[in-house]
């Protein structure tokens, strides 16, 4: 379940369920279209996650902040009510 802090303007990302959906995560690549975020998860955590959209598609970044820099994956991509439906489930902790 998501939540809300004093100071924190966007979602956390649930705990982990039981069972819950694993993820493909991959390297980014680069896409032909115009790809921006439309929703995200609170950067007070190391890691950050991104609904991304562009070219009537949408997927899932995540960024993990290390010390040295950042590492950012991809999911692939989907049709953009199906990637809602995930983003809905990794916020509520049954994706990961």
């Amino acid at each position: 379940m998501t939540r809300l802090d004093e100071q924190c303007v966007s979602p956390h990302v649930g705990m982990a369920q039981h069972g819950h959906l694993r993820l493909d995560w991959r390297k980014p690549y680069r896409t032909p279209e115009r790809v921006r975020p439309v929703a995200w998860t609170c950067a007070c955590r190391a890691t950050v996650y991104e609904l991304c959209q562009g070219g009537g598609r949408a997927f899932l970044r995540r960024t993990v902040q290390l010390d040295g820099g950042h590492l950012v994956n991809e999911t692939p991509r989907w049709p953009i009510n199906e990637a809602r439906v995930i983003w809905m489930a990794l916020l509520a902790g049954r994706a990961r």
